[in-house]
């Protein structure tokens, strides 16, 4: 079985766990044509059929340069029924161009958000029930390689790495992440009071009466993290992101954040502070929606690919804006921004006033 074999095997009988009778829905550029041909053969394997949304190179630049504003609130059918019918939902990364959409036109892009946003609340909940059972992953491209520092085949390797496709069944071994991360989430459920610590960072908040969830490569592949949404007015403190953080196609460095009571007060950023201030307009943007703690080892390097950076063995996260109906949070935006601060040199988590995290690793 060659690579994507593999891959095509793990995304349908694991990632997404299809049935007989599912209809999967997949949207990804031409690129990713291979992976999807292997997908296709996996899914009817399955008993399952699949409707494919390719994108070719520049094709929603050209829409939002050129569409008019009925042409920007026109909805799919199709979209349509995966979002609100279907049974599993895959999106691959594979860009052409990961700047293709910086420069357009942001009027346009509010319109196109308005029109979308009742499918988008219909998505939250399906997929934080798993009535639609929904993936998002990534297959190798120049342009993601380029953007991390790579060459194609050293970054297909680090992807295939990440996901443990080089392992000999790798199935059992993210069955394997799940009972070790399950032990984990288990134990802070239990916990009411979480103190994120180290030379850049001194943060405490509230998961009382929220859920943290175990990320086991099935909403994520790869995977590797453990999660939940703090309660809106507990944060306090001050965050320094050692990490780039990257939205939308605009990078920021340096990023720190002083909160009280759940609201960010003050920001500031070594680079993009622009974009940083812009953002923090936005309804719901300046609290959190989401804190986490990467365990993915095999992913020991930033990419500027939030899908890999946010797992970094021995990372912590935190997300600015939407929260995750399922974790129990509350806080409503249109931005979700994932923001990364290293933990392996000084950082400890408490739980409870106990110690539970050391530089980069449980010790719970």
């Amino acid at each position: 079985m060659d690579i994507l074999q593999k891959y095509a095997h793990l995304l349908v009988n694991y990632s997404l766990d299809l049935k007989k009778g599912d209809r999967l829905f997949v949207q990804t550029t031409t690129m990713a044509e291979p992976l999807v041909r292997e997908l296709y053969r996996e899914t009817l394997k399955a008993g399952a059929v699949m409707e494919v949304d390719f994108a070719f190179r520049e094709k929603n630049r050209i829409f939002m340069t050129e569409a008019e504003t009925h042409q920007l609130q026109y909805i799919s059918p199709l979209y349509k029924a995966a979002m609100e019918e279907f049974e599993a939902y895959l999106y691959i990364r594979a860009p052409f161009n990961l700047q293709e959409d910086r420069n357009v036109d942001r009027s346009k892009g509010r319109i196109r958000q308005l029109a979308t946003a009742d499918l988008a609340r219909r998505y939250a909940e399906r997929t934080g029930t798993r009535a639609l059972k929904r993936s998002l992953c990534q297959y190798p491209t120049d342009a993601a390689a380029q953007e991390a520092g790579m060459s194609l085949e050293e970054y297909s390797q680090f992807v295939y790495n990440a996901c443990k496709l080089y392992e000999p069944d790798p199935q059992a071994a993210w069955l394997e992440v799940r009972k070790s991360q399950q032990h984990i989430v288990d134990f802070l459920n239990k916990c009411r009071h979480i103190h994120y610590k180290s030379p850049q960072m001194d943060l405490k908040f509230s998961c009382e009466g929220r859920i943290w969830m175990n990320s086991d490569g099935q909403t994520n592949m790869p995977s590797g993290e453990v999660y939940t949404s703090p309660v809106e007015n507990s944060v306090n403190g001050r965050v320094h992101f050692t990490m780039p953080s990257l939205y939308n196609g605009n990078e920021v460095e340096g990023v720190t954040l002083w909160v009280k009571d759940g609201y960010i007060e003050k920001w500031d950023a070594r680079r993009n502070k622009e974009f940083l201030d812009a953002i923090f307009q936005i309804q719901g943007a300046r609290r959190f929606g989401e804190a986490a703690i990467g365990t993915n080892y095999n992913i020991n390097r930033i990419t500027k690919n939030i899908l890999f950076d946010e797992k970094i063995g021995g990372t912590v996260h935190l997300a600015v804006g939407n929260s995750y109906l399922q974790t129990g949070g509350k806080n409503e935006s249109p931005v979700h921004w994932d923001m990364i601060t290293d933990m392996r040199e000084g950082g400890e988590i408490y739980a409870d006033n106990m110690l539970i995290y050391k530089n980069g690793q449980f010790v719970i």
